[in-house]
């Protein structure tokens, strides 16, 4: 099995390169030996894999079909035997993760120190900021992001798919301006937005007893920055309609008050987020579980606080 798993790493190799003599430099071995791995294979598969001449290398018909089938395959084995060889104990490598600004400041980068604790051989590399990264053009191999995939290609690897919008304001806010008992009496209330690029998220949604109902609201705040609107609310300048990751260490304290519990927030699961599965290795699979554990511990705190006030 791993004589033929070499051939194969051979020809994906030569495949990408274009070039024996580069692939046979990368993974160090003779052109000779590297052009022999790829005569057995075609031998095998009784086809050409490669259209030759004395100046140039490339892939026949057969040869695109196979590269397409046998790509992801081989990296999810070579991934699963790295991961055997190492141990949890060794996992290695460096990451690059785009993390938003309100869980990522607050929340994520503490648990990123834990990780390095358990893990001292990975190295992060990381941004902060809600503005979602390319993570085809830009050096981001991984973003934590909420809501649903922006692109279809990409991988999205569930951290907290169960996690949604609250209503939430100050007590000092409540105090002041009283506490909404139905969602209709937003319009009667300084409501905190956030926007992502030219787009200012107003209407808010909700689900109520199985339908949807979107509500619009307005306010003299408005940020791109979620931590930013997170900071408003927690100083008392109005309502926000914020992730419950993000703002649920302050529901905890009392720094805020959830309004409406009946009426569910809209749906804010969050992922890990990679453009090609052959990137999850086992260092991103670590990740991805220590991430869905802290927030499974979290989410499982709020659920032991009791409402504070509850819609009729």
């Amino acid at each position: 099995m791993m004589k033929i798993l070499r051939e194969l790493e051979i020809f994906i190799r030569t495949a990408e390169t274009g070039s024996l003599s580069e692939a046979a430099r990368q993974l160090d071995l003779t052109p000779a030996a590297t052009s022999a791995a790829i005569k057995r294979l075609e031998a095998e598969l009784s086809t050409a894999l490669f259209a030759r001449s004395t100046r140039s290398l490339r892939l026949t018909p057969a040869g695109q079909l196979f590269l397409a089938h046998c790509q992801p395959g081989v990296q999810m084995i070579m991934n699963a035997c790295e991961s055997l060889r190492l141990g949890e104990d060794t996992l290695r490598g460096v990451l690059q993760i785009s993390l938003p600004s309100d869980l990522g400041r607050n929340i994520v980068l503490p648990w990123l120190d834990e990780f390095q604790v358990r893990y001292p051989q990975v190295t992060l590399r990381v941004s902060i900021s809600d503005r979602l990264a390319d993570i085809y053009r830009e050096q981001v191999d991984l973003a934590l992001r909420y809501g649903s995939l922006p692109d279809s290609n990409m991988v999205a690897m569930p951290i907290a798919p169960d996690n949604r919008r609250v209503l939430c304001a100050s007590p000092a806010y409540l105090a002041q301006h009283g506490t909404p008992q139905h969602l209709n009496e937003l319009s009667k209330h300084n409501c905190l937005c956030f926007m992502l690029g030219d787009y200012v998220y107003d209407r808010w949604r909700f689900d109520w007893q199985g339908q949807e109902v979107s509500i619009q609201v307005s306010g003299d705040r408005v940020s791109p920055d979620g931590d930013a609107v997170r900071r408003w609310a927690v100083a008392g300048r109005g309502i926000a309609y914020k992730s419950t990751l993000d703002v649920i260490e302050d529901l905890a304290a009392g720094r805020l008050v959830r309004l409406c519990p009946d009426w569910l927030g809209e749906a804010a699961p969050l992922n890990l987020l990679c453009a090609d599965r052959r990137q999850i290795s086992p260092v991103i699979q670590a990740l991805q579980q220590f991430l869905n554990q802290r927030c499974d511990a979290l989410m499982h705190s709020l659920n032991q606080q009791r409402d504070v006030k509850i819609c009729k």
